[in-house]
């Protein structure tokens, strides 16, 4: 059974955000977590980026994500719901 993740991104952010946020979801999608990843606008201020990933691999996939953001310093521009 596949189970769906969602992040939370801000859209006003800074060039180097966007390459960073662009890297994670080429991750996501090259560690197999992933083929495809859908973008849809919440609000004037985020869109809501929606992947389904087997659920084998979901905690997994969470963990990375979670990791990848802080990492990257990125808790103010993007949020794993």
């Amino acid at each position: 059974m596949e189970k769906t993740i969602q992040l939370k991104v801000r859209k006003d952010f800074d060039p180097r955000s966007q390459h960073t946020i662009i890297q994670l979801k080429g991750s996501l999608i090259s560690r197999g977590y992933t083929q495809i990843i859908h973008i849809l606008d919440q609000d004037d201020e985020f869109y809501i980026n929606t992947f389904e990933t087997p659920q084998e691999h979901q905690e997994e996939a969470q963990q990375y994500i979670a990791a990848f953001i802080s990492e990257q310093n990125l808790t103010d521009t993007i949020y794993l719901k």
